[in-house]
């Protein structure tokens, strides 16, 4: 079933649709309805299906079904061909995160004797922002039977996590003035202004690793500030007219992101824009938010002490890295991180999944089908 899954390119800017195709008739074929949640332009998907009996008291299995490019990565096989090695599966998506979904498909037909049931939520463009979810999550929420929480399969080796980090994922566009590269005095350099804000903000990711306390269970332990992408000007002897770059914030539960993006624009109209505009009035600088997930951060739940029981461990942790389980549980759904593979392989080239891993999922997964028969 991982085998199958990889097998579909569903990088986020390809349509899922195809693999949404293959779920749902396996399903049908199991004698499971399941029904589409579709974005707006109908080119992806999400699927919700529930196998065992209409009631409360049951379980999500959240997934995402889309996986980051390969795209200048150098892979030693097909990223879309799963190959094993030795000990590992590879294949793109085998950690991140169809070993998940592909175990608790494979484990359908043994779902036959369930007394509450096991809600498949499998959604679109997490990669791009946790897109898709949202849409999901509130058929779930005013739909279906009250289930007494989410489990969401992000590798964790197979730990509880129970915090992670929330996402805002900006463009900045600086629009300069150009002019001969020999006459600065005259022209507005947007790729210079633009590296002016980013060294700001690097300053301001500095001081937040300073004030922020080091114990609270993530690393890095502090919000942080990156920026991923930047591109700018025309050529070496034309100062740059235009210059954009692509950063997000990773902020820390109790942490409000939006505090930083005020004080971004703050910096940019009262301390950057003034220059720029003395030599040319109609220099802009322009941020908007191309994303937003909330962090997670839950407490002691039914649905935690239930996936602790099954892994055998009390132990939790806290993750640096975004999922939808902040959009779950601010949908008022008990959630917790639970799933095989290591994020460390994640959005890597020649990524894996080790074959001990897919085993404890199924261990794990085969053990939640059994309590919920009981």
């Amino acid at each position: 079933m991982i085998k199958k899954l990889v097998g579909f390119d569903t990088v986020s800017r390809e349509s899922n649709l195809p693999l949404i195709d293959f779920v749902q008739n396996f399903l049908y074929d199991q004698g499971i309805d399941s029904r589409r949640v579709l974005s707006a332009d109908g080119q992806k998907s999400n699927l919700i299906a529930t196998v065992g009996p209409e009631q409360a008291g049951g379980v999500v299995l959240s997934g995402h079904t889309d996986v980051v490019p390969v795209d200048g990565q150098d892979w030693d096989s097909d990223p879309f061909t799963l190959m094993r090695s030795g000990s590992r599966l590879y294949g793109r998506g085998s950690c991140d995160m169809k070993g998940f979904i592909g175990i608790a498909l494979a484990l359908v037909p043994k779902m036959v004797n369930l007394r509450r049931p096991i809600h498949f939520a499998l959604s679109y463009d997490e990669e791009v922002g946790c897109l898709g979810a949202p849409d999901m999550i509130e058929v779930i929420r005013r739909e279906l039977p009250e289930p007494q929480g989410v489990i969401v399969g992000e590798p964790t080796t197979m730990g509880a996590v129970i915090g992670h980090k929330g996402m805002v994922g900006l463009r900045t566009v600086v629009r300069g003035y150009e002019a001969h590269s020999s006459q600065t005095h005259r022209g507005v350099s947007a790729v210079m202004t633009a590296a002016r804000l980013v060294s700001h903000l690097e300053s301001v990711a500095q001081d937040l690793a300073k004030k922020t306390p080091s114990d609270n269970g993530f690393e890095p332990h502090y919000t942080s500030v990156h920026v991923g992408v930047i591109h700018g000007g025309t050529a070496l002897n034309i100062i740059s007219g235009e210059c954009e770059f692509i950063w997000d914030i990773r902020n820390i539960p109790g942490d409000d992101p939006q505090l930083l993006i005020d004080v971004f624009e703050q910096f940019c109209r009262d301390e950057v824009l003034p220059g720029m505009r003395a030599r040319y009035e109609r220099c802009a600088i322009d941020t908007q938010v191309l994303a937003r997930s909330p962090a997670f951060d839950e407490s002691a739940s039914p649905i935690l002490s239930l996936v602790q029981s099954l892994i055998g461990s009390d132990d939790t942790a806290r993750v640096a890295y975004g999922t939808e389980a902040g959009q779950y549980q601010g949908a008022g759904f008990p959630t917790v991180l639970c799933g095989p593979g290591s994020i460390d392989q994640a959005h890597q080239p020649n990524e894996f999944i080790e074959m001990a891993e897919v085993e404890s999922g199924e261990r794990f997964l085969s053990a939640l089908v059994t309590e919920l028969s009981r």
